[in-house]
């Protein structure tokens, strides 16, 4: 029988926390890990730089007293040119040192872009994807020296979106991978494609679902993917048009250890009533992941 339900996370931004300027409203983040429990989750990412204690002992012990651990965190930096590279490593270090006193296994790297938003494509030419490759080792050292590995985030709007980019790096480099199972959908690739391409690169999953009516909407520049997001793009787990399902028994079958992280990206204008907002949603994630598991 899979262990698989053990392995199931939460993500903050399930409950609205992102960085964003302008964002939403954040809730506390005490309540946002009371109610991850609630939900039946046993451990969660990291969140938006300063959400959770920064103090690496201070972050675990406050994840420690929701009896939850640490999973990951998504960190993002700009990785195809040199330009403000000192600021990102600096932060990707300081969350590689919050991770791995927490006790995390992986750091997720987002490789943004260097415009505003995520509407602007990305198509990096031969001299770009050298750099890239270049500063990605560079990040790739820096989670191995504190005994973490690095698991890159193929995302809507980055540099790593489209079947060709993710086929360039798989092909190019050695760096696990983090399938986001929706933004993957989003940009047009195949989610489970790519964690069979990946094999044991896949690290680390996130469990995010969305309608293909939405999705197209934001693929042809109708809707903005920040204003999707906020008017409910993503929506729980196994109410979408995402395989979820065949990625899970996929990667069970072929022995996957890691995390499923819940991610339902939202926004929030107001504190949720006690029992209500994002908790909902994320329950009913936890239920469509458990007749998943009945049928490993």
């Amino acid at each position: 029988m899979s262990d698989m339900l053990s392995r199931v996370a939460g993500a903050p931004i399930t409950w609205g926390a992102d960085a964003s300027a302008g964002w939403g409203y954040l809730m506390d983040p005490a309540r946002v890990m009371s109610e991850m429990r609630e939900a039946g989750l046993s451990a969660t990412e990291l969140g938006p730089d300063g959400f959770l204690p920064s103090d690496p002992q201070e972050l675990k012990d406050f994840v420690a007293g929701y009896d939850m651990s640490m999973v990951g965190g998504f960190v993002p930096a700009i990785l195809y040119r040199d330009k403000d590279m000192d600021a990102d490593v600096q932060y990707f270090e300081r969350a590689s040192d919050q991770l791995a006193a927490a006790g995390a296994s992986n750091v997720v790297l987002g490789p943004r872009s260097h415009y505003d938003g995520y509407d602007t494509e990305i198509d990096m030419d031969d001299d770009q994807w050298a750099v890239f490759l270049r500063n990605l080792r560079r990040f790739q050292d820096i989670t191995e020296e504190r005994g973490l590995q690095t698991a890159l985030h193929p995302h809507w709007g980055m540099a790593i979106s489209r079947q060709n980019q993710v086929d360039r790096l798989l092909n190019s480099c050695d760096v696990g991978m983090c399938v986001d199972a929706g933004h993957l959908f989003l940009s047009g690739v195949d989610p489970l494609q790519v964690v069979k391409d990946a094999g044991d690169r896949v690290l680390h999953v996130h469990i995010k679902d969305l309608t293909n009516e939405m999705a197209e909407q934001v693929r042809s520049g109708e809707v903005p993917f920040r204003q999707a997001t906020i008017d409910g793009m993503f929506v729980p787990a196994g109410s979408g048009d995402v395989d979820l399902a065949g990625i899970i028994r996929f990667l069970e079958s072929r022995g996957y250890q890691g995390w499923y992280v819940l991610e339902q990206d939202c926004s929030l204008t107001e504190d949720p009533a006690p029992g209500t907002g994002p908790i909902e949603d994320a329950k009913a994630s936890v239920e469509f992941l458990k007749k998943v598991a009945a049928t490993l």
